[in-house]
């Protein structure tokens, strides 16, 4: 018999990020754990935001303090990732992937230019935990996936083959289980998880003959 698996979506922001499994029935998942990922804190300090703690140093400087932020990051969010690979195993399942929430704000810039423009600062501070925790997922032998939050509703749709409408009542219903915090992060969390399990699922139905 297969193991049944499990998916895993986050939804970050500056220095942390709500992360949702789902395991069980692809048509009708459950939520195994809910957590909130810590990226700065007591072990590895680092600012929440930190493209805004290097604005206004030269490029060189700013480069080097941004490097050390991240590298605490990834260390804090491997942690936290290998925690609950562990935790979602105990259970009796395998991680069949992660994917994370990523903005819809421009990504590609140089650092020149991203700390020239106040909004681009916004934007690389979430990517900067998003690095963290795509950099967590390899570490952890986990594919990681990326998904845009403009995209995140059709994208969902076409792969459960369901009302976006139904898939956020059902989704929300889930709260119910595990009670709060299950707020818009846990949400969309939780749909990503949803769309991780299910792509799963199909690539597993085709390979088996």
């Amino acid at each position: 018999m297969a193991t049944p698996r499990a998916g895993l979506g986050v939804s970050p922001h500056s220095g942390w990020a709500a992360l949702v499994a789902l395991g069980g029935d692809p048509r009708r998942p459950e939520v195994l754990l809910r957590e909130r990922i810590e990226m700065t804190g007591r072990k590895l300090p680092g600012p929440k935001q930190p493209y805004h703690a290097v604005e206004g140093l030269p490029v060189a400087k700013a480069a080097g303090l941004l490097e050390r932020y991240l590298q605490s990051a990834n260390t804090l969010a491997t942690d936290a990732l290998r925690s609950v690979k562990g935790a979602v195993e105990e259970r009796g399942f395998a991680i069949a992937g992660l994917a994370i929430l990523q903005s819809n704000g421009r990504q590609g810039a140089s650092l020149e230019a991203i700390l020239a423009s106040h909004a681009l600062i916004h934007t690389a501070d979430g990517d900067h935990f998003r690095g963290a925790l795509a950099e967590a997922a390899r570490r952890c032998g986990t594919e990681a996936a990326r998904i845009k939050q403009k995209e995140l509703h059709e994208r969902a749709a076409a792969t459960l083959k369901r009302p976006i409408e139904e898939l956020q009542g059902y989704v929300a219903s889930l709260g119910k289980s595990v009670g709060p915090p299950w707020g818009a992060d846990q949400k969309s969390a939780a749909l990503l998880a949803w769309l991780t399990l299910a792509r799963s699922e199909r690539s597993r139905e085709v390979r088996t003959p």
